[in-house]
């Protein structure tokens, strides 16, 4: 009979294996000093594109006098208890109100988290009998809800329609003799590569196939879109899609996330999600906080502005530079590399602590060996002269890394340097 603590130890899973080398470097790094573009890494001020503060919100004089009044007037146990029984309040019914608006909505429903929100809500609605189709690239958190549902679901390739509309084929064949319906999710923006989701090609397959379609929107909300509402409203697909996710944790600079869609299936969502019903309510600081974000966002378009300004003057520089960014049309900047794990390794270490460029970095074996991604996220507060000294990094570091100067260095344990 195996131990189940030993079995952990023995084997701590691809990410956790390399713990001890890792910790409080390369994973689990902290970041000192007001959320910014600059801040302090083990005491030395860095150049930070690591922060989804997409907008530049989390330190708006407004936001923050918002937030702070908020904490004040009401503290963080406000109000308690699960919002079905004891934790709701106007605030959170105005939030609601105000965000369905903005998507163009009928509802909304306000979700304490995203990750488990979009879980419970992938289990709210499918049955055994339902079958889910689903990108390839979608968040672990879709993925996740899709462990929790007990009927068939098919994959397709990423961004592929023609895979895709044979995977509708599949379900609808399956729904024949299981008497479900189908469920098709993806992404507006898939955080890693940036590219969107082709959603106004899936929301045409409507006219072939009968499906709804469920959207995680978590980049998009805030930086796509004439008024920000998001990939769908870029795409010119809004009123197609039926379930839009979005998030607060990126262009919100918060915590939290909605749902919105057709009054009806919101209000069946209100009473039948397991990771709201049984979970407390948002605290009423976030809730308020959030309003003035919503606010801010919707009455300031320039911030949106300034952001694309931003990424584009960063993209078009790096592929200026020979950069390989892929196929990336949201302000997500991934730059691809080969390399190993160790090369890797060591080009991070040299632009933390030789160029004072903090980034992050994708290796095996989240992406195939010998392959390296470092993932940029440009915000509106980003000045030139950040966007030009990481350039510059990114040049040389680059040259290093073609002439095999990364291969011979030795990786220190980080987390007792």
């Amino acid at each position: 009979m195996a131990d189940i603590f030993e079995r952990l130890l023995s084997n701590q899973g691809p990410i956790g294996q390399h713990r001890e080398r890792a910790h409080g470097y390369f994973a689990f790094p902290k970041l000192e000093g007001e959320i910014g573009t600059r801040m302090f890494f083990r005491g030395k001020e860095k150049i930070v594109w690591s922060l989804n503060n997409y907008l530049g919100l989390a330190n708006h004089p407004e936001v923050r006098a918002a937030d702070a009044k908020a904490a004040a007037d009401y503290g963080l146990a406000s109000p308690m208890g699960a919002r079905m029984m004891s934790g709701n309040t106007n605030y959170h019914e105005q939030l609601e109100k105000e965000l369905s608006d903005y998507m163009g909505k009928e509802d909304t429903c306000l979700l304490n988290y995203g990750y488990q929100g979009v879980m419970s809500t992938i289990d709210a609605i499918c049955t055994r009998r339902d079958v889910i189709v689903y990108d390839a690239e979608c968040h672990a958190s879709i993925i996740d809800g899709l462990r929790l549902h007990q009927g068939h679901r098919y994959v397709f390739k990423h961004n592929d329609i023609e895979d895709c509309e044979k995977q509708l084929k599949r379900a609808t064949e399956m729904i024949k003799t299981s008497g479900g319906g189908i469920l098709v999710v993806t992404e507006g923006v898939f955080g890693m590569a940036g590219d969107q989701g082709k959603l106004k090609e899936i929301a045409a397959l409507k006219e072939k196939f009968d499906f709804r379609l469920l959207v995680d929107d978590a980049h998009g909300f805030g930086t796509l879109g004439k008024t920000g509402a998001g990939t769908g409203e870029e795409q010119g697909i809004q009123d197609k899609i039926d379930l839009l996710f979005n998030t607060f944790a990126k262009s919100g600079a918060s915590i939290g996330a909605f749902i919105s869609g057709d009054k009806a299936i919101i209000d069946y969502l209100r009473y039948n999600l397991r990771s709201q019903i049984f979970a407390k309510s948002v605290p009423l600081p976030l809730v308020i906080g959030h309003l003035k974000r919503v606010e801010l966002m919707r009455k300031h378009p320039e911030m949106k502005a300034k952001l694309w300004e931003n990424a584009l003057k960063l993209q078009n520089g790096l592929k200026e530079k020979g950069f390989d960014i892929g196929k990336t049309d949201s302000v997500v900047t991934p730059v691809y590399m080969k390399g190993g794990v160790e090369e890797a390794t060591a080009m991070v270490m040299d632009l933390r602590e030789n160029y004072n460029i903090f980034c992050s970095i994708v290796v095996y074996p989240v992406i195939p060996k010998g392959h390296i991604i470092y993932r940029l996220i440009p915000t509106a507060v980003h000045t030139d002269e950040d966007i030009e000294l990481t350039l510059k990094a990114f040049e040389e570091t680059k040259e290093k890394l073609d002439a095999g100067s990364y291969k011979a260095e030795a990786i220190p344990d980080m987390a007792e340097a």
